[in-house]
């Protein structure tokens, strides 16, 4: 069955490659956005070239309030939360609904002894 499903589906292997290409590059392009180190050396700058008279002090403020702004505000995709396995967001329990498997029975099953 294995190699049949893999006969099917090889069609789609660049489309999946593509894919995983695609998440490597988006997760190492946040990872270089929320940068400590990055992001000083983006400070940094600005205070050069406001040192330096490239700049104006009110650009220089409005650079580090978007670089700090970068850090507090959410990313575009929605809120920033810790990804789980595989890079995938976590995604909240299922709720319980009832004890038991059938409605009525209590949590043990049927009573028959078995």
């Amino acid at each position: 069955m294995d190699i049949l499903w893999t006969l099917l589906t090889l069609p789609y292997a660049p489309v999946r490659g593509l894919t995983a290409l695609v998440k490597v590059v988006a997760r190492e392009a946040e990872s270089r956005q929320y940068n400590p180190v990055n992001i000083r050396r983006e400070l940094e700058e600005l205070d050069r070239a406001a040192a330096a008279g490239d700049i104006t002090p009110e650009e220089r403020d409005r650079g580090q309030q978007q670089v700090l702004d970068r850090l507090t505000r959410p990313a575009a995709g929605g809120s920033r939360v810790p990804p789980g396995r595989n890079g995938a967001p976590r995604r909240p329990a299922p709720a319980r609904r009832g004890t038991g498997g059938r409605r009525g029975e209590p949590r043990g099953g049927r009573g028959g002894g078995r």
